[in-house]
């Protein structure tokens, strides 16, 4: 009996060797892009239910021409699924904030749930960019929650990367994980910042006149 109770303790120990958990910083990061994108979702899927509803409904963040959430949520591409895309969001953001809380709690996980995660927010951030492209240049209108949620996924995919990297979970040359690892704030500020440009030259004589 006694030696079955050593085994299972030197497994446990050996599984806790191959797991990585994270830092609070990360931890209440994931927590908090978590929330943003899955409040986004949760009033856009609101308002999307209200449009259904009643198409003469005109969502709060209808602001003006350019920002009007309306002509987002009647496009195609608001359903690219078959099913309105914020009813994605409220899965995946509240599965994001689950591991945040879990990381604050002292979770472990193994690299393959590490990469699994890499992966989720490698889709999100490339769906997010496909519906910024679709938004600026062929819905040509904008969505402040939509915004909201682009920024979340870009920050999570960003310092879920950079961890794994610092981890060597995903490999990468000593100099450029070292200079990451520094200047881990460049990648989420200059991405947004692009975006940022995107929009104010987009509609440019809108926003001057």
């Amino acid at each position: 009996m006694t030696t079955a109770v050593v085994g299972d303790v030197s497994s446990d120990r050996e599984g806790a060797r191959n797991t990585v958990g994270s830092g609070r910083a990360l931890a209440l990061l994931l927590m908090i892009t978590g929330a943003a994108g899955l409040l986004a979702s949760w009033v856009i899927t609101i308002d999307k239910i209200k449009l259904l509803e009643d198409p003469t409904f005109t969502p709060g963040c209808s602001l003006n021409p350019v920002v009007a959430c309306g002509n987002i949520m009647k496009s195609e591409q608001a359903s690219a699924f078959g099913f309105p895309n914020p009813m994605l969001g409220l899965v995946t953001y509240a599965m994001v904030v689950c591991i945040g809380v879990g990381l604050l709690a002292g979770a472990r996980y193994r690299s393959w749930f590490w990469l699994g995660l890499n992966a989720g927010t490698l889709f999100g951030v490339g769906f997010c960019t496909w519906l910024q492209y679709q938004s600026l240049y062929n819905i040509n209108s904008l969505c402040l929650w939509c915004c909201l949620a682009w920024v979340a996924t870009i920050v999570m995919f960003c310092y879920v990367t950079t961890h794994n990297i610092k981890h060597r979970i995903i490999p990468a040359p000593e100099g450029l994980r070292k200079g990451l690892l520094e200047f881990h704030w460049v990648p989420p500020v200059l991405w947004i910042g692009v975006i940022g440009m995107l929009i104010l030259t987009r509609w440019w004589d809108f926003w001057t006149s």
